[in-house]
C-alpha cells in the first residue's frame, strides 16, 4: 500500500455507516482515493467479522490508527514514519490515538453533538466541518512548540510575577459579565482563570485555549463566537466573548445571552482592564520561559516540563545555554528539545507514570491495552530516566507534580535526580504552582 513518506502526519475524516469522505487535513501530498477507500474498507471488513481494527503498522514504519466516534464518523490518522528519537511505534500510536480523540473533541466544540451524530445533508456538514479547519490543523501542526496541551490534556499555563493581582481582576471581568467563567491568556497560555473554568474538563480547557490563539491569529479586537463544551454541553451552545488587551494578552468568559458584544467592550474592558495595562506588561514580559524572574533554574536544564496533578496545568519551557563548552556533545536545536520533550513524556506515562484518565484502570486492563509492561512492578514507579544519543532525560512523579527534564549528555548521571528534585523545589517554593 501506498503511504506517506516524508514523516507527516495526514487526518481522514469519513462517515462511519457510509465511508463517505468529509475532509482530508494534513501532509504536503494527499493520499489517493483508492488508498483511502481501502483503508476504509479494511476496517468495515474487520467490524463485519467481530474484529476491532485500532492500529496497524507498515513495512516502512508508518502508522494506521482508526477510531469510530458516536457510530457516526470516522478519524483515520496516517503516519509515514521517518520520526527518530526517543519514539517507537508505542509513542507513535499514543500520540496519534490522541491526535484522533483531540480533533472529534474539537468538532464538537464549534459544530455540537447532534450535527456530527444526526447527519441529514453530508454536503452541508462537509461545509460546516470548513470551521474546525483553523483548530485541526493547529493540533496536526508538529512545529507548533511550547504547547503541549494536546498532547498531555493539561493547560498549557504561564506564571505571571503578579498573579493575585490578575487573578482579581479576572474574577471581577467575569462576574461583572455575569459569568462564572473567566480566563487571561498571555501568548497562548492561560495566566488566570476563575475557579469555575479550571472545573472545566481539562480537554475542554485545553481545546479553549487553542481555540483562542486561532481567533488571536485571525487579528480581530475582539469576537463573539458560539461554542458547545464536549463534556459539559455538548449539545447547547455557550457565548466566548473574545478581547484583545494587549498584543500577546487576551481575555474571555463563557456566557449566555447577555451582555452583548459591545456592551462588553465598551463598559467592562476599558473600566475594568486599563489599570492593569502595566502588570499585564510584566507578565508578557515573562515570554516563553513561562516562569517569573523570582524562579531561578540550574544552568544544566535544557528543558523541562511541570505538571500540577491535581489541577491539570503544566509549565514548560526550552532554554538555550550561553556557556555550552566547545568540547562538549552538541546540544539538539530548541524544536528538537519540544520534539524530544514530547517523547519523553509519552515514553514516561505509558511505561512508568500514572496517566491520570487511567487511574482507576486496573494492571489487567492496561496490559490488554498494550501496556503489558507495568505488569512487572509491584508498585507505582516514582522516578525514571534516560539517556540517548542527543541527551538525558529524568523523570520524576510525586502525589502532586510531574516533572520531566532533558539535561546535556555532560551531566552526569548520578547527578540527575539532585538536578530534577532541585528544579521542582525551586518552582514550587518560588511560585507555589
Amino acid at each position: 500500500m501506498m503511504m506517506l513518506q516524508d514523516g507527516s502526519t495526514q487526518l481522514l475524516c469519513l462517515t462511519a455507516s457510509s465511508g463517505v469522505p468529509l475532509f482530508t487535513r494534513g501532509a504536503s501530498k494527499q493520499l489517493p482515493f483508492s488508498v483511502i477507500g481501502s483503508l476504509n474498507g479494511v476496517h468495515m471488513f474487520g467490524g463485519g467479522q467481530g474484529v476491532l481494527l485500532s492500529h496497524c503498522e507498515t513495512q516502512g514504519g508508518g502508522k494506521v490508527v482508526w477510531r469510530v466516534f458516536q457510530d457516526s464518523v470516522m478519524l483515520i490518522a496516517v503516519n509515514g514514519g521517518g520520526r527518530d528519537g526517543v519514539g517507537s511505534s508505542k509513542e507513535e500510536e499514543v500520540r496519534l490515538q490522541r491526535l484522533l480523540e483531540n480533533v472529534w473533541n474539537c468538532m464538537v466544540l464549534v459544530l455540537g453533538q447532534d450535527e456530527l451524530t444526526n447527519v441529514r445533508n453530508v454536503e452541508r456538514l462537509k461545509r460546516d466541518l470548513r470551521s474546525c479547519f483553523c483548530l485541526i490543523d493547529q493540533l496536526l501542526e508538529e512545529k507548533q512548540e511550547g504547547m503541549l496541551g494536546n498532547l498531555t490534556h493539561c493547560a498549557d499555563s504561564l506564571l505571571p510575577p503578579n498573579p493575585t493581582l490578575l487573578q482579581e481582576a479576572v474574577d471581577g471581568f467575569a462576574q461583572a459579565a455575569d459569568s462564572e467563567f473567566g480566563c487571561l491568556i498571555v501568548h497562548g497560555r492561560i495566566a488566570a482563570a476563575t475557579e469555575k473554568w479550571w472545573r472545566l474538563a481539562p480537554q475542554e480547557v485545553v481545546l479553549l485555549s487553542a481555540l483562542m490563539r486561532s481567533l488571536s491569529a485571525s487579528g480581530s479586537a475582539s469576537c463573539d463566537y458560539p461554542v458547545f463544551l464536549p463534556q459539559g454541553s455538548p449539545t447547547v451552545a455557550h457565548r466566548l466573548l473574545r478581547f484583545q488587551l494587549l498584543p500577546g494578552a487576551d481575555v474571555c468568559v463563557l456566557c449566555g445571552p447577555t451582555p452583548s458584544l459591545q456592551r462588553a467592550e465598551s463598559g467592562l474592558v476599558g473600566r475594568l482592564w486599563t489599570p492593569l495595562v502595566e502588570t499585564l506588561r510584566d507578565c508578557l514580559a515573562v515570554g516563553e520561559r513561562c516562569l517569573p524572574g523570582s524562579v531561578s533554574l540550574r544552568p544544566d536544564v535544557l528543558a523541562l516540563l511541570l505538571i500540577n496533578r491535581e489541577t491539570r496545568r503544566s509549565v514548560s519551557c526550552v532554554r538555550t545555554p550561553t556557556n555550552h563548552p566547545p568540547n562538549d556533545p552538541p546540544l539538539p536545536s530548541k524544536a528538537r528539545c519540544w520534539e524530544l520533550l514530547k517523547l519523553f513524556y509519552i515514553f514516561s506515562t505509558t511505561r512508568y507514570f500514572t496517566q491520570e484518565e487511567t487511574l482507576c484502570v486496573s494492571p489487567e486492563e492496561r496490559a490488554q491495552r498494550g501496556e503489558d509492561f507495568v505488569l512487572g512492578f509491584s508498585h507505582q514507579p516514582q522516578q525514571c530516566y534516560l539517556v540517548t544519543e542527543e541527551c538525558k532525560s529524568f523523570g520524576l512523579q510525586t502525589p502532586q507534580h510531574q516533572l520531566f527534564l532533558l539535561v546535556p549528555l555532560s551531566v552526569p548521571t548520578f547527578a540527575l535526580r539532585t538536578v530534577a528534585t532541585q528544579t521542582l523545589s525551586d518552582i514550587v517554593s518560588a511560585t507555589g504552582f
